[in-house]
This record gives structure tokens, C-alpha cells and sequence, in this order.
């Protein structure tokens, strides 16, 4: 290991705010630790592939792979883990800006207490507003039954009745959480390889869960600090809200699946449904007393058995897409010493002289 911490961003389209995020890291955000900056894309649209493409060959400190597949954000991050130099690994979303000394005060809390295994920060709307998405607790049959209900809406943010948002703290003290959100979420490289990183089984959501349920289990206690600050757009990405919803229902099935009993997810899995199935009786009211939109909710009510299977093999491959047949010849001068090498198809911009602080 070279270098104190690696940044890893995963990418996936968005290219405005991709270079606000690393914009930031080179300029305000910059940790004055020794770092590196390794990016994995996620087969991203032309744009942000030329964005990547010209980033790496102007800054000796920013690693990239363009992965001719996407790979999801759960591979995506293991890869990059794998090509990177750091003894720390630090997983920031593309479309989260780091302010003035978020990453060094990340590191600091960790080294304060390695024990706590996970760390992440407080994270800000753009508008300056607080997001909770920075730390969840663990989800439990009673939180899904509130889901499912509507307590967790009409009382948001109630301990009782919605009690994943960890209720009316704000994220500015320092606390043990559940989850930490892996938006922003940084590890020693030691803990990230003990855990195994995250479980690709998970395509897109709940990875984060997962990890921190595995953390949890060996005597860690992720916590978050509120000395360490992001601002994160977050749905950058994403195509479409119900889109979003289903990969995340598919991610809590698959969570459900793998961590509680059978008959304990079988009833949590039917409680997310039932979430679904109320929210589409709710737009169907609305369109019926002519105000409603695009419907959100029916697609997922549809569609409740394929996503209550979580992420099985088989749509996790047609995600991803077909694999390339073969690799093409790396251009002269892109390739690096480091990590293991590219997937067939691949295009890899690694270098291998990091920042040194």
C-alpha cells in the first residue's frame, strides 16, 4: 500500500456532476493525506466515458477503468478496491462534491476508533438542507410493516413509526448507526478485505446494508461523524424513479433473503409488496379525482414477483449485459503496473504514480 486512502467512484452517466465530484477532490475537497482517485465506469453513455478518458490523461493522480459491461455498483466498488494502492478505501458516489477536509476528518475518526470498522459523514442537500441518507439502522420486520402501512410516511421520521431514519437527529453529533450509506463510507483497507467487500450478489442497493450487517456480526460499530460533509444531488443515475424503486425492492428482498430466516423474509418480502400495493391504491385515488401523473407505484405492484426474487443470477447477467468476446489492444502509454488486469473489452487508464499529498 502507497498511499493513506484511495477514492473510489463508481460511474455510471451523469457526466456534470461526476466532474463536480472530482473537481472537488482536486481542488477544494483535496484530502491533504496522500490519496489516489481510482474510477471504475459503468459502460456510461460516450460523454462520460470522453470526460474519463481526458481526466486521466491530464491528472497523474486519477486512475480510471472503463468497464465494457456494467458491472453494478457492488462489483463496480470490489474492482476498484482491487486496483487501488490505498490503505484505506474510500467509496464516494459520483454525484457527492467533498467539502474542505470531509476526507481527512473521515480518516481521523476512523484512526480515533478502528473499531469502529465503517465509517461515514453528514451529508447535505445541493440546496445547503440536511439529507438522512447518509446512515440508516438496520432494517427489521417492524420497519417494513410500517412501510407497508403508511406509518412510516404519515409519521416520517417518528422513532417508532419510522425507525430505519434513525428519528429527529439531524447527523451532527457523532453516533453508532445500523448502516452506513455507501454514498460516502470509508474502511481500512484491512476491514474492507476481512468483510470480502461488498456481496455482488447485491447488483444495485442494499450492499451497504449488507456490509454493515456483517460489520455488526463481528463486533464492529459503524458510526458516522458530522466533521466530515458531502454534498450528494443522489438519483444522478438514475433513469427514472420507478426504475430506482424496483432495483432497491429487489436489493431489500435480497437482503431479506440472505440475512433472515425464511419465514422471516418470506413475511417481509410480502410486506414490501403490500407497501406497493398501497401506494398504487393511492395514485389510482388521485388519478381518479384528476391529479395524477405518471404512475410511480403500479409498475412495482405488477411487477411484485419478479423483484421479491432479489438479484438471482440470471437478471443480474441481463443487467450487465453481454461480456465482450475479447480485448482490444490497450493503447500505448495507458496501461498501468498496478491491480489485476482489465476485463476482456476493457479500456484501462490506470497510473501508477499517485498523489502523494
Amino acid at each position: 500500500m502507497t498511499v493513506d486512502v484511495s477514492v473510489v467512484v463508481v460511474a455510471y452517466n451523469a457526466p456534470e456532476w461526476t466532474a463536480r465530484c472530482l473537481d472537488a477532490l482536486a481542488g477544494e475537497g483535496r484530502p491533504a493525506a496522500s490519496h489516489e482517485v481510482v474510477v471504475v465506469d459503468n459502460a456510461s453513455d460516450e460523454p462520460t466515458r470522453r470526460l474519463l478518458t481526458e481526466r486521466a490523461a491530464a491528472d497523474p493522480s486519477l486512475r480510471v477503468h472503463l468497464s465494457p459491461q456494467n458491472l453494478g455498483f457492488a462489483a463496480a466498488c470490489n474492482l476498484a478496491a482491487r486496483l487501488a494502492q490505498g490503505r484505506h478505501v474510500l467509496l464516494l458516489n459520483p454525484d457527492a462534491v467533498a467539502l474542505p477536509g470531509a476526507v481527512d476528518a473521515l480518516l481521523a475518526f476512523l484512526a480515533e476508533d478502528p473499531a469502529r470498522g465503517i465509517v461515514g459523514g453528514r451529508v447535505l442537500y445541493p440546496d445547503g438542507s440536511v439529507s438522512l441518507t447518509s446512515c440508516f439502522a438496520q432494517p427489521t420486520l417492524w420497519s417494513w410493516f410500517c412501510y407497508a402501512s403508511g406509518l412510516s410516511t404519515a409519521f416520517k421520521r417518528s422513532p417508532l413509526f419510522d425507525p430505519e431514519s434513525l428519528g429527529r437527529w439531524d447527523r451532527d453529533s457523532v453516533r453508532d448507526v445500523g448502516v452506513v450509506s455507501g454514498a460516502f463510507l470509508l474502511a481500512s483497507r484491512e476491514t474492507w478485505e476481512a468483510l470480502g467487500g461488498f456481496d455482488e450478489a447485491f447488483f444495485m442497493y442494499c450492499e451497504d446494508a449488507d456490509l454493515s450487517a456483517r460489520a455488526l456480526a463481528r463486533g464492529l460499530h459503524p458510526a458516522v461523524t458530522p466533521e466530515a460533509v458531502v454534498v450528494h444531488a443522489g438519483g444522478k443515475s438514475a433513469s427514472s424513479r420507478t426504475g430506482k424503486l424496483r432495483m432497491l425492492n429487489r436489493g431489500k428482498a435480497e437482503f431479506a433473503r440472505k440475512h433472515w430466516s425464511p419465514a422471516r423474509a418470506s413475511a417481509g418480502i410480502a410486506l414490501l409488496a403490500a407497501g406497493a400495493g398501497l401506494r398504487t391504491a393511492g395514485e389510482r385515488a388521485l388519478a381518479l379525482a384528476g391529479r395524477g401523473g405518471e404512475p410511480v407505484w403500479a409498475p412495482l405492484w405488477r411487477e411484485r414477483r419478479e423483484w421479491a426474487a432479489g438479484w438471482p443470477a440470471d437478471v443480474v447477467a441481463a443487467f450487465r449485459g453481454p461480456a465482450p468476446a475479447a480485448a482490444p489492444a490497450p493503447a500505448a502509454g495507458t496501461a498501468g503496473t498496478a491491480g489485476p488486469a482489465p476485463a476482456p473489452g476493457a479500456v484501462d487508464l490506470r497510473e501508477p504514480r499517485p498523489v502523494t499529498g
